[in-house]
């Protein structure tokens, strides 16, 4: 989950699409509907590495277990 992409918000781009594949116009779509879920149905371990990847680069992210 996405909450603020904070001050560096190319960096977060870059890391999204890193992470998914998504096109930068794509992850600027994403970043404009805050808060975002960034992956979906990842296993525990893949999704706290994508939140710590995109907190390294400056965003307020975290993992959320998903509950049906």
């Amino acid at each position: 989950m996405l909450a603020d992409p904070g001050t560096r918000t190319m960096d977060v781009l870059k890391e999204i699409r890193r992470l998914t594949g998504l096109s930068l116009w794509h992850g600027k779509l994403l970043i404009g509907q805050l808060p975002a879920t960034v992956l979906e149905d990842q296993p525990e371990d893949t999704a706290r590495a994508a939140a710590s990847a995109l907190r390294a680069v400056g965003a307020v992210a975290h993992a959320v277990e998903q509950t049906d």
